[in-house]
């Protein structure tokens, strides 16, 4: 599978996508847990059919210590007994906010107490912010079908 277009070719397109790259990145200093971040990234993932961040979050998270088993479980996250209940708050969080066009009332206000109840104002802010840019990051990958199999851990850092 070729992908259909190369954005980084696009001057401004690549100009902006490095932006999007930096929010990304800068989400490494948030206080909310690396393992927490990469469920989250490739529950979206998953959700979205981005092949090529499902890729990339599953070796980033392996590199990452996090076990082949939640990584195999992440979506049946509901009836798997290997997450935490704060883990479990951030997943739903993800696919809820992932699946915003399918609720009529966007993110209910049940699933976002039950976030707050494990995470504090900052690492609240800082899982939106990771929610958006993953999906921002997927829909551009599934409409440029960007392929799977090829990442390396790090090369985009």
């Amino acid at each position: 599978m070729e992908a259909r277009l190369n954005i980084m070719a696009s001057p401004v397109a690549a100009k902006a996508m490095k932006h999007v790259i930096a929010a990304a990145t800068t989400l490494g200093e948030s206080t909310l847990p690396a393992s927490t971040r990469e469920l989250v990234m490739l529950r979206a993932s998953q959700i979205n059919g981005c092949a090529g961040c499902v890729d990339m979050h599953t070796k980033d998270a392996t590199a990452a210590g996090e076990t082949a088993q939640r990584l195999h479980l992440v979506a049946v996250w509901r009836e798997a007994k290997v997450f935490t209940d704060a883990e479990r708050a951030a997943l739903e969080l993800a696919e809820e906010g992932t699946r915003i066009a399918d609720a009529a009332g966007g993110v209910p206000d049940a699933v976002w107490a039950n976030a707050a109840k494990h995470y504090d104002d900052d690492q609240l802010a800082d899982l939106v912010t990771q929610i958006a840019l993953i999906n921002a990051f997927n829909r551009g990958n599934v409409i440029t079908q960007q392929p799977a199999g090829d990442y390396v851990v790090g090369q985009y850092r």
